[in-house]
């Protein structure tokens, strides 16, 4: 069968390259294009557009960028119709994904969901767009289900795909002598995947690099980016780089400055010590502050229902805030227990790998 896949962000593209493998376990002989990156391509996806292009964050940076976004749908939806695929399976990335999911539904396609819409942090009404135009829904979080109970649609919960990444992966022995990194403690800082992100975020969390003389700081670059983003702070001497390592670097750090998104959980799941960062435009974040209904931003927090790692947001994502939270989460710290703690029973309401391989399965016994 032919599958046409949309994931518009990096973590949908390590997903969306499991989700290939889970599916080609159920129909070897299944064909595969779509929009992703360089992940699901090297699963044998036929790539139409890279993330990279279309990955806006903050709602006045969406709003600036409304008739390029106008442009990708429009290609999006001719691409679809022109491949007439068996299952249409849409990645997270509500803002793009609804719009196509409800063009889709209209031509009668069969439309598949992985990673449902955040629905229940805002705009809880877009769960009635989601049931008239989503033929099924995978969920990777258990209040989830509830959550859409209440719209009187049943989804699937599959598990968290991140465990299958996790499961998988096996540290570099040889990471430190590959990088030229030497034998002082490591704090990793992880900006982010999109532009916007390096540039608002690396500056803040260096600034801690000369309260931690002993410790090396090492960023955790991303290849779909430009080099030069990350010049200055090479060039400066304050830190290092590694490029698509995130997971060994996390291995060997003692602690990790996070932003927001995925990389929290990420990080959390291989139990390294995090301070969450989240800093974007003035008028998005004023924005998200009246629509948002949910009483933290990190994956961590949200699922342990409590403050297991502190979230420095906006004007509180400073030097003094980042170095009082390294303090107390690095080795020796008054919460660096407290957090691993945390993290045991994080793992444990997470659950263990096969996200992706259930998944797969599901969608190819719907559309047998």
């Amino acid at each position: 069968m032919k599958y046409y896949l949309i994931a518009g962000e990096r973590s949908g593209d390590l997903h969306g390259s499991n989700l290939i493998k889970g599916i080609r376990a159920n129909d070897p002989d299944a064909e595969f294009r779509g929009w992703g990156g360089d992940m699901m391509e090297a699963e044998g996806m036929e790539l139409v557009t890279h993330y990279k292009d279309t990955a806006f964050m903050g709602f006045l940076e969406v709003v600036m960028n409304l008739r390029t976004i106008t442009g990708f749908l429009k290609k999006c939806k001719a691409d679809i119709l022109e491949y007439q695929p068996d299952a249409l399976i849409l990645i997270d990335y509500p803002g793009f994904n609804l719009r196509i999911a409800s063009f889709a539904k209209s031509k009668g396609l069969k439309v598949f969901y992985y990673i449902s819409p955040k629905v229940w942090a805002w705009n809880q009404k877009r769960a009635w767009k989601i049931k008239a135009n989503v033929d099924h829904m995978f969920v990777i979080f258990p209040f989830e289900v509830d959550f859409y109970k209440k719209y009187d649609y049943k989804v699937d919960y599959v598990g968290n795909p991140l465990m299958d990444a996790i499961a998988a992966f096996r540290p570099d022995p040889d990471f430190r002598r590959k990088h030229h990194l030497d034998d002082r403690p490591i704090i990793a800082l992880l900006p982010g995947s999109r532009k916007q992100e390096i540039i608002g975020m690396l500056d803040t969390m260096l600034t801690t690099q000369k309260h931690f003389p002993g410790y090396q700081y090492v960023i955790a670059g991303v290849k779909n980016l430009p080099s030069t983003l990350y010049d200055q702070y090479l060039s400066s001497g304050k830190a290092t780089i590694v490029y698509e390592s995130t997971y060994d670097l996390l291995s060997v750090a003692d602690a990790a400055l996070v932003t927001s998104g995925t990389a929290t959980l990420e990080t959390a799941l291989l139990r390294v010590p995090e301070v969450v960062c989240y800093r974007t435009s003035a008028i998005s974040y004023a924005v998200a502050k009246r629509l948002i209904r949910i009483p933290f931003i990190s994956l961590v927090n949200l699922i342990l229902e409590k403050e297991a790692v502190r979230e420095l947001i906006q004007d509180e994502l400073n030097e003094g805030n980042l170095v009082a939270e390294l303090k107390r989460i690095l080795p020796g710290g008054d919460k660096n227990v407290r957090q691993m703690q945390d993290y045991e029973q994080l793992a444990e309401l997470v659950g263990g790998a096969g996200a992706s391989e259930r998944t797969g399965g599901l969608i190819v016994k719907y559309l047998k």
